[in-house]
């Protein structure tokens, strides 16, 4: 393991099984390499909130998640009728798409390398997009960040939501796997 740390040729996946697992395995005491908590999967979610009647730019986001991911979106009926929200049971109220495999690992490389140092007046991220159960959160104000989209081309601007699962379910864990395959943290003065 002779490689540079800031060596930008090295994918995720690539960072996660060479230099993530034996360093948690030997940190965290794991004896069997089962038991190492793994990336099960990557969630992208975007709420339409008071667009739900446009269907034109619910199909627009569904498109730009779907160019964003590599990987077709479902768009999500809500389940009940809210009166307070103007929703009705049946009515569009997001879109989402869950990336599994080589895609949830392409998508992280270009989420942590390119997308999110790219946000304007980025200092990196807060601690607290873990949450206690081993899973990080992280909301990203506009999907223009992505390098797949043409700014000239969006027909509305929008936030979404990408929750990276972990097999673990203690902060402790989870917050050591994402320093190590280079989440950008803010750092401490």
């Amino acid at each position: 393991m002779s490689q540079n740390k800031h060596n930008t040729s090295i994918t995720i996946r690539e960072l996660y099984q060479k230099e993530c697992l034996p360093t948690l395995q030997k940190e965290f005491g794991y004896s069997n390499v089962n038991a190492l908590p793994k990336i099960q999967k990557v969630v992208v979610n975007v709420g339409v909130g008071k667009i739900h009647k446009e269907a034109q730019a619910i199909e627009a986001i569904a498109k730009d998640i779907a160019v964003i991911t590599g990987q077709k979106p479902v768009i999500v009926m809500s389940k009940k009728a809210i009166a307070g929200f103007k929703i009705r049971k049946g009515a569009p109220s997001g879109v989402k798409v869950t990336l599994r495999g080589p895609r949830m690992w392409d998508f992280l490389d270009r989420l942590i390398l390119v997308a999110l140092p790219r946000t304007r007046d980025f200092q990196g991220l807060e601690s607290t997009v873990v949450d206690k159960n081993g899973n990080a959160n992280i909301g990203i104000k506009e999907h223009m960040i992505f390098p797949e989209i043409r700014p000239e081309k969006v027909f509305r601007p929008f936030s979404l939501q990408v929750t990276v699962v972990t097999t673990t379910n203690t902060y402790e864990v989870a917050s050591r796997l994402f320093k190590i395959i280079r989440f950008p943290f803010k750092t401490s003065k």
